[in-house]
């Protein structure tokens, strides 16, 4: 995968902790969050698992959906993960 902007959410396991990130280099940054290369919240909460993604036009685009994201409640990023990973698998081999 190429890189480009992208909006992901990562969880520590199904139903658990749940990290809104945006990126441009998507499988760069999972890794990093992966191997604890990133400092913070998803090394703290072992936030490791890649469980939704969307890849945007641009910066300014994923950008203002993280926002969009993250202002929405729980329960929407939750329907959101399932409108798409309903077995809450780990999308990263799909992504390398």
């Amino acid at each position: 995968m190429e890189k480009q902007p992208a909006v992901y959410i990562l969880a520590s396991q199904r139903n658990g902790t749940l990290y809104v990130g945006v990126t441009s280099d998507l499988v760069k940054r999972v890794w990093e969050h992966k191997n604890d290369l990133a400092d913070g919240f998803s090394r703290r909460y072992g936030v490791h698992v890649l469980v939704y993604f969307e890849l945007a036009e641009s910066m300014y685009a994923a950008i203002t959906r993280e926002k969009q994201i993250k202002a929405g409640s729980r329960a929407k990023k939750l329907q959101l993960i399932e409108s798409v990973n309903l077995e809450w698998n780990d999308l990263y081999a799909s992504i390398v």
